[in-house]
């Protein structure tokens, strides 16, 4: 029963509840959330976490007139609840139905579109300055975790955040985790403030002790809180915040309200930026989840009771089939590293953590870093592997371009969640690799049709002396085609079918939806072709050439938006070799793609084998068309 959340409709409610029933209110969330996340899957862990820290954040704030904004974002559930979505959250991150990351258009007491790391200090320093240059009194609030600091971009607004003149609350909500345990020097730093208890206990105790003094007592403890910067810096080394020109707040315990509300209204105070230390813990509430955060992290809707996924068991996942490999070419060449930024298991690094830790490095969140990083160890004889989700990938644009490609350095990208990714929507979709990957100079980009494939062109990768990226879906791996292991040739595609009259052109996940569509053409007499498209930011000529004359139309088929992807590329072939041939360009719309079953998000697209051979029947209406 849920007596209290029933209360809260909309913004501000909460602070209709009593003081004293703030812990059960805590404790109704935590139900609620556990047991909504169980039937929808989504972000468990560190939404439990911050419970006790969104309520203190929406007592202390007024919704939507003042603005807060979440780092990454997929901890806002609670605030969603807050906010009066409660009735809402069986469509969470569902096709149409409410995002699991805050979204401007969903709610307007969502102040900032988040779903990467590290943002939310420089979009708050933004909102900030604008309230001063239009004369704004709204309260601006930036939370950003402890894993969120291990990326550079933090620091750029750091650096700014120093020099406003007006308020800032930054919460950083500590629970030393990011999805997996926090790496680096910032991880060290936090973990000294956190476990040192010389400067809380010392504080606490002598204002205990020196308040019982009669008459003097108070106006010691006055002195003593005015020469607190002092104390701070004599016990405890480096306090780095405060040296930047922000001044410091905390540890505070982050489940305690009434202790977070009062660090929130101290900080609220100042004419310049604040960050508020709360220490969390992910997972909080529910055991399983406390002893596995990372498990618990995201998950598919699972038992509230074993803690046990309840979705139907898969084959094995293209990610899986990634980690078995690297464990094997680590043995192989010992000059193989591995590169990960702060997702060791969703991109399948921990096995190969387990066998080689000296060759496995977690940078962090820190994709710039990983990038260059890498291409050190490449000018230093070494081969590394950086091992990262299409979206996140993009964030080093430019390291790629200009600290791999313009050295045309060997390293290679394993592009995991590439093409539709599902449930959490535009910020994590992974269609727009193909486009900026395919005109740096020098990369050699492939894309795998199966587990077989995959596992030869992380081998074939190790043989090129140059950059490589392979891109593969998330999900089971498909299956099919065993019969067709053409050996991979630099650039060259690979004939599965020759027929005559339909030509598809299929990338990577498309070759599986190519050979449904296939059967589904063949019901209305039409006759196509299937070539496995394995470098799609290469054009095989040759191939297309020798094809050209037996058929009427070439349809390529990929999961990547339409600019500059590989039907675009195919578009500029035609017209510069004057072939005539007449091309359809089967791929994604050239825009964000929300959330959903990818499934689901295929069909609306018109990327289902049902709706291609749908389309492709539009161009022959009346039936096969010989030649």
């Amino acid at each position: 029963m849920s007596e209290l959340l029933d209360r809260i409709n909309g913004p501000n409610d909460i602070k209709n509840i009593a003081t004293e029933d703030y812990p059960k209110l805590a404790r109704e969330i935590r139900h609620f959330l556990i047991r909504q996340i169980s039937r929808t899957g989504g972000h468990l862990a560190s939404n439990l976490g911050v419970v006790e820290l969104t309520m203190a954040l929406h007592l202390t704030m007024n919704f939507p007139e003042d603005k807060l904004i979440w780092d990454v974002g997929h901890q806002s559930y609670t605030h969603k609840l807050l906010t009066g979505r409660k009735d809402e959250f069986d469509t969470l991150r569902q096709y149409e139905g409410m995002s699991g990351f805050p979204k401007r258009r969903e709610s307007d007491c969502d102040a900032f579109d988040t779903g990467h790391s590290s943002t939310s200090i420089s979009a708050a320093c933004g909102l900030v300055k604008a309230r001063e240059l239009t004369g704004g009194t709204y309260k601006v609030a930036a939370v950003i975790g402890d894993g969120a600091l291990s990326g550079g971009m933090a620091y750029e607004a750091l650096n700014n955040a120093a020099r406003l003149k007006s308020n800032l609350i930054i919460v950083l909500n500590d629970n030393n985790m990011s999805i997996a345990p926090n790496v680096g020097g910032m991880a060290n730093y936090l973990g000294k403030i956190r476990t040192n208890s010389k400067y809380m206990n010392l504080k606490d105790g002598l204002e205990k002790t020196l308040t019982r003094i009669p008459l003097a007592g108070g106006r010691i403890v006055s002195r003593l809180k005015q020469s607190k910067d002092s104390i701070k810096h004599l016990m405890i080394q480096g306090m780095l915040f405060e040296e930047m020109g922000i001044t410091y707040i905390g540890p505070i315990d982050g489940h305690d309200v009434e202790q977070v509300i009062m660090a929130l209204e101290t900080a609220s105070r100042a004419n310049k930026a604040v960050l508020v230390h709360v220490i969390t813990k992910k997972g909080k509430g529910y055991g399983k989840a406390e002893k596995d955060p990372c498990r618990f992290h995201g998950v598919d809707p699972f038992s509230v009771r074993t803690g046990e996924t309840i979705k139907p068991a898969e084959g094995i996942s293209y990610t899986q089939v990634f980690s078995d490999k690297m464990v094997q070419l680590g043995a192989k060449d010992e000059r193989v590293v591995a590169i990960t930024a702060a997702m060791p298991l969703g991109c399948g690094l921990t096995d190969f953590e387990k066998h080689y830790p000296k060759r496995f490095f977690d940078v962090g969140i820190a994709e710039e870093h990983a990038v260059t990083f890498a291409a050190g160890l490449a000018v230093g004889g070494m081969r590394p592997v950086v091992a990262v989700y299409s979206s996140f990938l993009q964030r080093a644009y430019d390291q790629i371009l200009h600290d791999v490609c313009t050295g045309h350095l060997p390293v290679i990208f394993a592009v995991d969640r590439a093409g539709i990714v599902g449930n959490d929507g535009e910020t994590h979709q992974g269609i727009f690799d193909i486009s900026y990957l395919s005109h740096m100079p020098g990369m050699v980009l492939m894309a795998p049709k199966n587990k077989a494939e995959l596992e030869a062109m992380l081998d074939f990768a190790l043989e090129l002396d140059c950059p490589v990226a392979i891109r593969y879906p998330r999900g089971s791996c498909y299956l099919g085609l065993p019969e067709h292991q053409e050996p991979l040739s630099l650039n060259r595609s690979e004939l599965i079918v020759k027929e005559k009259d339909i030509l598809l052109l299929a990338v990577g996940s498309m070759v599986e939806t190519a050979v449904a569509v296939r059967e589904l053409l063949a019901r209305q007499g039409l006759s196509s072709s299937l070539v496995n498209v394995r470098f799609p930011n290469a054009v095989d000529e040759e191939l297309l050439r020798s094809l050209a004359e037996t058929h009427s139309l070439l349809v390529t088929m990929e999961e990547n938006v339409k600019r500059g992807g590989y039907g675009m590329q195919i578009d500029t072939f035609l017209v510069e070799s004057g072939m005539m041939l007449r091309h359809l360009n089967l791929s994604l719309p050239d825009d964000f793609l929300e959330q959903g079953d990818p499934k689901v998000l295929k069909k609306q697209v018109g990327l289902d084998a049902e709706s291609i051979a749908r389309t492709i029947g539009t161009w022959f209406p009346d039936g096969r068309e010989g030649r």
